[in-house]
């Protein structure tokens, strides 16, 4: 699937990186991670995604060597090029399934904006997250790392090119965990187990919450978290979730067999 595979275990999905030898994002590649994560969006049976890599590093950027033509007059191949990749990145934004990143090596330009589309990131602490498009002049994906970061340390890593590496990005927030090369995916499928645990219907609601209210001041973005409260309280899940905290035992949910509303 152009250097992109899938993997199902259980509750938890894996979209895997696999284009040798550095995961060059090519526009096959930016076409696939559109389809699965929009598929991801659809399905009932998975509330977690891990997004990482199969090779030696996550993703070294987009693959400008990749001879593309253009397929209308309208648009030109770069044009084109540039449409596919904010539809890939879109469709892990607003993916409705909670997403984590592994970071293992190199995430630069496009690698580090397909980390930075993820609601978590955990990094190896051999892992560097950059910026580099003005070294082949190009701009680059600043303002995907200006969601998570101040705006000096965007413009510093836009504007110099350089990388930070993974004790950097865990200071200023960028990543939320920082392990060895050999842990890091454990510790993040142990994450996404534990998320992928909590009420699947919770799960997608408290996502939409998360993202309609980010880029709204704070009492309307409340406001609008508010709504989601009232829907998630309105489902059965919601009433098993507290009483199975009482009982102190796993809750058992009835969504998506119980739909909402």
């Amino acid at each position: 699937m152009h250097g992109v595979r899938l993997e199902i275990h259980g509750p938890v999905a894996e979209v895997v990186l696999d284009g040798p030898p550095v995961n060059a994002v090519t526009v096959g590649m930016y076409e696939t991670l559109t389809t699965v994560f929009r598929g991801l969006s659809a399905r009932t049976d998975v509330h977690a995604v891990i997004l990482r890599s199969t090779v030696r590093l996550f993703c070294a950027g987009a693959d400008i060597k990749q001879p593309v033509e253009a397929v209308s007059p309208s648009e030109s191949a770069a044009e084109m090029r540039q449409r596919m990749a904010r539809t890939a990145y879109e469709a892990i934004l607003d993916c409705a399934l909670p997403t984590i990143a592994v970071i293992n090596g190199a995430a630069l330009g496009a690698g580090a904006v397909l980390a930075a589309c993820c609601d978590i990131r955990y990094a190896a602490d051999n892992a560097r997250i950059g910026l580099p498009e003005i070294n082949a002049g190009r701009c680059g994906g600043g303002s995907h790392l200006m969601r998570l970061l101040p705006q000096g340390q965007v413009r510093l890593m836009y504007l110099t090119g350089d990388p930070v590496d993974a004790q950097e990005a865990h200071r200023t927030g960028l990543v939320q965990r920082v392990a060895t090369p050999d842990a890091v995916l454990a510790e993040a499928r142990e994450l996404a187990a534990r998320i992928a645990a909590k009420s699947p219907l919770g799960l997608r609601l408290a996502k939409q919450a998360l993202n309609e209210a980010e880029n709204l001041p704070v009492r309307p973005g409340y406001a609008a978290e508010q709504v989601y409260t009232l829907r998630l309280g309105a489902h059965p899940d919601a009433a098993e979730a507290a009483k199975a905290v009482l009982e102190k035992r796993a809750p058992v949910w009835s969504w998506p067999g119980t739909p909402e509303g």
